[in-house]
Formats: C-alpha cells, sequence, structure tokens
C-alpha cells in the first residue's frame, strides 16, 4: 500500500483545504496503466466505490485501480519550492 511521509501528508492537506473543498474530500490519483510511470492528480469530494483509500496524519488520497496497482509498494514525497510549485515524488519503500 502507498504510504505518505509528513511532508506529502501536510502538502496534500493544504492542496485540498485550499481549494476550498469539503471535508472528507481528498486528492485522486489515477492512471490508465499499472506500469504507468505518469499520473493524473485531482481534488475530489469522494472516492471511486473501487479507489483504495489511504488515510494519513489527517491527509485523504484516493487511487484509482491502476493507480493502487502501480504504487502499491511505494511512498509519496511532496516538496513546495520558493514560488510555492508542489512536486511530488514517488520512491521506493524502505
Amino acid at each position: 500500500m502507498l504510504t505518505l511521509t509528513e511532508n506529502a501528508s501536510t502538502v496534500v492537506k493544504e492542496i485540498v483545504s485550499g481549494n476550498g473543498a469539503p471535508d472528507g474530500s481528498g486528492l485522486r490519483i489515477n492512471t490508465r496503466d499499472p506500469g504507468a510511470t505518469e499520473f493524473a492528480v485531482a481534488i475530489v469530494t469522494t472516492p471511486n466505490e473501487t479507489d483504495e483509500v489511504i488515510e494519513q496524519s489527517g491527509a485523504r488520497v484516493y487511487l484509482g485501480e491502476a493507480a493502487a496497482a502501480a504504487l502499491t509498494d511505494k511512498t509519496l514525497d511532496a516538496k513546495v519550492d520558493e514560488e510555492g510549485r508542489v512536486a511530488f515524488e514517488i520512491s521506493p519503500q524502505r
């Protein structure tokens, strides 16, 4: 199962709340191919029925089926640059 670093949890919470999303909303990650290295990300109010739901340190991430398969043994990290742009990084779990 995908894990989140503390930085990623904080950034996900800030992105979701900063967009005025209602309580229970989260960041949905999806892809078309389980072997993908590129993912679509969107703020959603609820997960799809088949999404894997990850809640960590108050952050909610919803993974589409193909994304869940691609990220099952990965860790999501996030960095914010000086201009406020967010970059997510995926790495193997340790």
